[in-house]
């Protein structure tokens, strides 16, 4: 299953409900720090019930470290400011998918990294600022779980 990544994520409930996510659909959740709380938070830990246990959680202590471990494979960002739709993409089990911080998105740095190429959206209506991050995530984890055929244990 395709892997998440949370770059510098800032609110505990989004992050709570990403591992219960992540936990339920077979998919690892990689976190880049900073963070903008406590791993062990009671509003993180609420969201995430008792599914941290079940979820591969990975952490890094920041981006270039990430970059490092994970070069080879691909990296998808997600961003309001995507050249091409999240569903157009043939999503391969070993690919990452990038979520920005729920305030300001992923930095104009990582996203010239990964190449316009590599930065999808999720459309939206327009006059439309954003959707929560952990909706925005369960959108394209469920569309790549779709695209490998919803097989479970991976």
């Amino acid at each position: 299953m395709i892997k998440i990544v949370l770059f510098e994520p800032e609110i505990p409930p989004n992050t709570g409900n990403i591992i219960r996510l992540a936990a339920n659909t077979g998919s690892q959740l990689h976190l880049i720090k900073p963070f903008g709380f406590d791993l062990e938070d009671k509003k993180m830990r609420r969201a995430g019930l008792d599914y941290h246990e079940y979820a591969g959680i990975f952490t890094y202590e920041s981006w270039e470290s990430f970059r490092e471990t994970h070069g080879d494979h691909r990296v998808f960002g997600i961003s309001t400011k995507g050249s091409q739709s999240y569903h157009s993409i043939d999503y391969k089990e070993e690919d990452f998918v990038v979520f920005g911080p729920e305030t300001r998105g992923l930095p104009d740095s990582v996203k010239e990294e990964l190449g316009a190429e590599n930065v999808l959206r999720i459309p939206m209506l327009p006059d439309s600022r954003s959707m929560n991050l952990s909706n925005a995530a369960a959108v394209v984890v469920y569309e790549a779980w779709r695209q490998l055929g919803f097989v479970e244990g991976i």
